[in-house]
């Protein structure tokens, strides 16, 4: 079942020239789809677009369901605690309160935050603000996880958690959608792979489907990733 259809003619920022252009992929049930790229490839432009966070929008994005956002950077409120933002996203979702203060606590103790849930987020390091994004991220079980960079300032333990937990959202059925940079990450992770260059697809497919793309019997995501861009 296809959770995320995206075919995106043109994205961009108004009175722009397009940074995107002839995009187009499927996430399905239970995939993990890299979205691989040279900075400025365009990477982070697909995703805003797909989010209608961009003036300049041509094509269609269809999602089967609720999503959730884990950006690059962290967006919180300085005057709500980290529970304080839980319960927001609680809200605003209507989760049933109790499984909300379950998944909570849960969510809270696997990260490592549960003596702190009661601080501001501006006392936190960047990489505890951006455990507070996959926090309220996880809350919502969605159909699909739309990741940007999400290794950036997490320490090596909330890194293996993010994984783990992703991991078992995509057993669920979820779809993933995960920009990053790193390469070896993604090629132990993902199942298929999107390689953007200059705001263009140059190739998608298994890691199979790359190495014919690219020439290289058994090369690596890396190899195929200067091949190819």
């Amino acid at each position: 079942m296809e959770k995320l259809q995206v075919e995106l003619r043109e994205a961009g920022y108004p009175d722009r020239s397009a940074v995107v252009s002839d995009v187009a992929f499927t996430v399905r049930e239970g995939e993990w789809v890299g979205l691989i790229g040279p900075n400025g490839a365009g990477k982070s432009t697909t995703i805003k677009a797909i989010l209608g966070l961009l003036g300049k929008r041509e094509g269609t994005v269809v999602f089967s369901g609720p999503y959730s956002y884990i950006p690059e950077h962290p967006v919180l409120y300085e005057h709500l605690t980290l529970w304080e933002h839980l319960e927001l996203a609680a809200a605003v979702w209507e989760l049933e309160p109790e499984a909300f203060r379950a998944d909570a606590e849960r969510l809270l103790a696997r990260f490592r935050l549960t003596e702190v849930r009661h601080h501001l987020p501006g006392s936190f390091s960047k990489g505890m603000q951006q455990k507070i994004m996959l926090l309220v991220a996880f809350l919502q079980k969605p159909d699909v996880y739309i990741v940007d960079e999400p290794f950036i300032g997490l320490d090596p333990r909330a890194v293996q958690d993010l994984i783990e937990l992703l991991e078992e959202e995509r057993q669920r059925g979820a779809g993933i959608l995960m920009s990053t940079h790193v390469l070896d990450t993604a090629e132990r992770l993902c199942d298929t792979f999107l390689l953007l260059d200059k705001g263009r697809l140059v190739a998608q497919g298994t890691m199979d489907e790359l190495r014919l793309s690219s020439g290289l019997p058994g090369a690596s995501l890396f190899d195929c990733f200067l091949k190819l861009t």
